[in-house]
């Protein structure tokens, strides 16, 4: 379907006629009346027709000028078909520790061993995917915490950004927990109370920053903003050594659950307890399930701006008389040259007859 952004001004298209029909000039008095021999009152008649025909002309393509540039000022759009997009309007921001830590390989990708990162990359690609329709953003802590995505419908962004994040980007050797849920507070907050949603993982305790993470919970509680804990890492791990064989231990001993517990209690979310990469993508699948994707859609229908094909007939109809000008003017002077450059026959006869 084509409309018109703004109809009202197709009411300027009649104006050149107006003009002209205003500012008639009166009719030339024949000037055979005052020549005596009639070849001249004919060349005159045929002279003025040929001007009449060209100042016809000349108005006709001035019209079409000014109608493509009127019709352009009205803005012609083409509008699509409705589509639907699924939306919830949902904010969800995924703060993820990468401190030191994290490097710790006790979980499986895929049946090989790898690090807590990767592993929680791997299974979070996965959750993102299916998002749409969702504001997603990425929050990031290690010693300090800083934001590495804002809050965005572009989940190909938020992807990208995940898979460029590294250990050690925020200090490697502490955990800010508490100041990671300061951040992600202070992106929440604007956003729609009813709407607020945190997932926060990581496989330590808070040791550094500014904010403690009881603290920083009490605060997303009156913010409105609802928090999911998940705790990472084995609960335990055999290690082989030389002098002492085979040793069992528990890479997780610094996860320090009765906190993640406590910030999810505080403000209506849950704490999950992730072991494996199998427990992981449960806790995602089942994340899914807590904070649906709405299957209400939003209605949205493609525009096609259409301004541009009548301006572009307006702007050639100005520049093809210029361009046949010019290019009348190189062809004169063209021939002239040629003609210049040609020996007269006559000053070759005389020549000739000279020898």
């Amino acid at each position: 379907m084509i409309q018109l952004l703004y109809p009202m001004l197709l009411v300027a298209l009649p104006i050149p006629l107006i003009i002209w029909f205003f500012s008639k000039a009166k009719q030339p008095q024949l000037a055979a009346i005052r020549t005596p021999l009639y070849s001249n009152w004919n060349a005159i008649q045929q002279s003025q027709q040929s001007s009449n025909s060209k100042q016809l002309l000349s108005k006709l393509i001035t019209f079409i000028i000014w109608s493509s540039i009127v019709i352009a000022c009205a803005r012609p759009q083409y509008v699509g078909e409705p589509i639907e997009l699924p939306t919830t309007g949902r904010d969800l921001l995924l703060s993820i520790d990468i401190s030191g830590s994290m490097e710790e390989e006790d979980l499986k990708l895929k049946g090989k061993r790898a690090n807590r990162l990767q592993v929680v990359k791997s299974i979070i690609s996965e959750f993102i995917e299916k998002r749409e329709g969702d504001r997603l953003g990425l929050v990031l802590f290690g010693e300090k915490a800083y934001l590495q995505t804002p809050l965005t419908f572009d989940l190909t962004t938020v992807q990208f950004m995940l898979d460029e994040t590294a250990i050690g980007l925020a200090g490697a050797s502490r955990t800010a927990i508490g100041d990671g849920i300061g951040l992600s507070i202070k992106r929440l907050r604007e956003r729609p109370a009813e709407n607020r949603v945190l997932i926060l993982l990581t496989d330590g305790r808070n040791n550094s920053g500014e904010l403690d993470p009881i603290e920083a919970a009490k605060l997303a509680t009156h913010a409105g903003i609802k928090i999911y804990t998940i705790g990472v890492g084995a609960d335990k791990q055999i290690r082989r050594s030389l002098l002492f064989g085979t040793t069992t231990f528990n890479p997780s001993a610094e996860l320090d659950e009765e906190t993640l517990k406590q910030v999810a209690k505080l403000t209506g979310g849950q704490y999950f307890r992730a072991r494996s990469s199998e427990e992981l993508a449960k806790i995602y699948n089942l994340l899914d399930q807590l904070e649906p994707v709405e299957d209400k859609p939003e209605i949205y229908r493609p525009i096609t701006e259409l301004f541009y094909w009548s301006l572009s007939v307006a702007l050639a109809l100005l520049i093809l008389p210029l361009l046949i000008n010019l290019l009348g003017s190189l062809f004169k002077l063209i021939s002239s040259d040629s003609d210049s450059s040609k020996p007269r026959k006559g000053n070759i006869a005389g020549e000739q007859h000279a020898n």
